[in-house]
């Protein structure tokens, strides 16, 4: 067994080497480390291992917060001092967009981050009845796996709903609908009387009226609210006394978002609004303009834009959140400056981009799978100025190459917000300006 040295890290958090000209992938090395690994996969372009001794250890490596570090597959850099998480995440960014895009932005953007403890306002939890290991597990699942972790706690949620891990396990145990009940979504937000955390149980069978006392007395000794989806999304409905209504702010723009346990809002809050702030900073809203916001969800970024004076329209492919969009607009003040309209952006067509009307700027903010068929679908003519916010630096860097190479834009800037402290998820924001002429 020879030692290797650790040049890089991918995506996934693993330490990168070339050995005999293969790319080798180490679970737990670090860059700059020199490490003995055990090899758990051998394939003919690459092999995959793992550290078993550290010959040279990284200043940057930390000893792990958690204790089910390494077992718990919810995250995959905490042996990373949280500096250098975030200047390997601006690294990976500036690669993508070379090595996909073949751009780089004329600007690199400082880094956004924040408290990396305790920030997960939202999750989803497994539930699986193991007897081998006591009874109902509540937690992520295992590193590349299927099996839920045997957690009692969690160092990136919440530091009273890790509290309650324990709870959760005794109280599902409890239930005769404990092999039935696969999944919770945690929600945490806030109401006009404070903190609001909502568990939305995924139940495959109705509870007994046993369970629902169970429930109902570990609600109120908790300060939680349930949520039940027996069938489908539109299944969901509160459980008991009347649900609080869920909400964040934006208090930068004087803003409230309403939203319900299954919408889509960013899971980490603090970090959403200094995103937003950039974000807006960079597009620069002005009263005069028009300006589209494609994948709107909610409105995170339609509604910021408004409170600027621009007029903006918000396009989403979801028509449960358009409705909440618009509820939004109209409870912040602002319908008579933010419109939505319902589209399905993944099959846009230059036709559908050109009915919409002319617009000075644009905010993309699209999922992992990036824009491509929006940017391939965009227009000749305004649009001089694009922010992308992207969770993906492969499809960031995918779609910036349509965006210079056939649409004579220029990126401008580009730069991280470390969304997921802990994980290898690379939130980013770019700045595109089209060139004159």
């Amino acid at each position: 067994m020879n030692p290797i040295v650790i040049t890089a890290l991918d995506q996934e958090g693993r330490g990168v080497a070339r050995v005999d000209g293969k790319a080798t992938f180490v679970e737990g090395a670090l860059v700059g480390e020199r490490v003995l690994m055990e090899v758990t996969r051998s394939k003919p372009s690459f092999d995959q291992g793992r550290v078993v001794a550290l010959e040279t250890r990284s200043p940057s490596r930390v000893e792990p917060r958690c204790r089910y570090f390494g077992m718990c597959g919810g995250c995959s850099l905490q042996h990373l001092d949280h500096a250098a998480q975030v200047a390997i995440k601006q690294r990976v960014l500036e690669d993508a967009l070379w090595h996909i895009g073949r751009v780089r932005p004329q600007m690199l953007l400082a880094p956004l981050y924040g408290t990396s403890w305790h920030y997960r306002q939202r999750a989803r939890l497994s539930v699986r009845n193991v007897p081998k290991k006591g009874g109902v597990l509540v937690g992520f699942h295992e590193k590349k796996s299927s099996y839920v972790a045997d957690m009692q706690s969690c160092e990136v949620l919440p530091a009273r709903i890790s509290a309650l891990i324990p709870e959760l396990r005794s109280l599902i145990g409890a239930l005769s609908v404990h092999d039935r009940l696969p999944q919770i979504e945690l929600a945490c937000g806030e109401s006009e009387s404070g903190p609001v955390d909502v568990m939305l149980l995924r139940i495959l069978q109705p509870l007994s009226a046993s369970d629902e006392r169970d429930l109902a007395d570990f609600a109120r000794r908790h300060h939680v609210e349930f949520w039940l989806q027996p069938a489908g999304p539109s299944s969901m409905r509160p459980f008991g006394e009347a649900a609080s209504q869920l909400s964040y702010a934006l208090p930068d723009f004087s803003l409230r978002f309403a939203f319900d346990p299954s919408d889509f809002t960013q899971v980490n809050a603090e970090m959403n609004r200094v995103l937003v702030r950039r974000a807006i900073a960079l597009l620069d809203p002005r009263a005069s303009e028009r300006i589209a916001d494609y994948f709107c969800g909610l409105g995170n970024f339609t509604l910021p834009i408004a409170r600027r004076g621009a007029q903006v329209l918000g396009v989403e492919g979801n028509a449960a959140l358009v409705r909440r969009a618009e509820a939004n607009a109209a409870a912040n003040g602002l319908d008579q400056r933010a419109r939505f309209v319902t589209t399905n952006l993944f099959a846009v067509t230059p036709e559908a981009i050109e009915a919409m009307g002319a617009f000075d700027k644009a905010l993309i903010d699209p999922p992992r799978e990036g824009a491509i068929e929006l940017v391939k679908a965009w227009p000749e003519r305004g649009l001089g100025r694009v922010v992308y916010v992207s969770c993906n630096p492969a499809t960031l860097a995918r779609d910036a190459a349509v965006l210079v190479s056939q649409h004579r834009y220029v990126l401008r800037a580009a730069g991280i917000a470390n969304m997921f402290p802990h994980t290898a998820h690379v939130e980013s924001i770019a700045l595109f300006e089209r060139k004159p002429g």
